[in-house]
């Protein structure tokens, strides 16, 4: 990854790019790789190599993947990665005009039903991870008092806690502690509700 932070996506086109279910799907799966093939993201996603690379040069002509040095030494096929650590969309870049405010919308209800789906897949797994990653999975809900400051502020604080739980774990795992080391999710949502 040649970027180490967040990728802040303020025009349209390159949200419209992302806000499409197998980009976003081949986007977070580059991710959680850092780098692959079409071929190897074609098998994670159930799609045709063809269909796959094509939706990964959209991604990258909108700067959101780039190209990867090869991981092995079979020239034949591009290797890619993401351009940044990931990336940032703010409502506040799209509130200037109907047609962006109701595409943020749409993307936000996408990549929201695709976190939910990874979680209530994980649900219907349960039992394949055993004892140990099912107690050690958190799921709570906290209500809190709040001014708008104070949750922006929470919400920076449970960012840069997360980053530093994945530079540990990247950094073990490059040290080589494999052991029981797994890809995990964590979602957060703060948002305010009336009773």
């Amino acid at each position: 990854m040649s970027g180490t932070e967040n990728l802040p996506i303020t025009d349209l086109g390159t949200l419209k790019a992302l806000a499409h279910p197998l980009r976003m799907q081949l986007y977070r799966g580059l991710c959680v790789a850092r780098t692959a093939t079409a071929s190897q993201l074609a098998e994670q996603v159930d799609e045709a190599v063809s269909l796959v690379s094509y939706h990964l040069r959209k991604l990258a002509e909108h700067g959101l993947i780039e190209a990867a040095e090869p991981q092995s030494g079979d020239g034949r096929e591009r290797w890619w990665q993401p351009s940044s650590q990931g990336v940032s969309i703010r409502d506040k870049d799209f509130r200037d005009a109907p047609e962006r405010a109701s595409a943020h919308l749409a993307a936000t209800r996408l990549f929201h039903e695709q976190r939910a789906d990874m979680y209530r897949r994980y649900l219907d797994e349960r039992p394949t991870w055993g004892a140990e990653w099912n107690s050690a999975a958190p799921d709570n809900e906290s209500l809190l008092r709040l001014t708008p400051a104070e949750l922006a502020e929470l919400g920076e604080e449970l960012l840069a806690l997360a980053r530093k739980y994945d530079e540990k774990g990247r950094a073990a795992e490059a040290a080589g502690a494999t052991e029981g080391r797994e890809n995990v999710a964590l979602h957060v949502y703060g948002f305010p509700f009336r009773t």
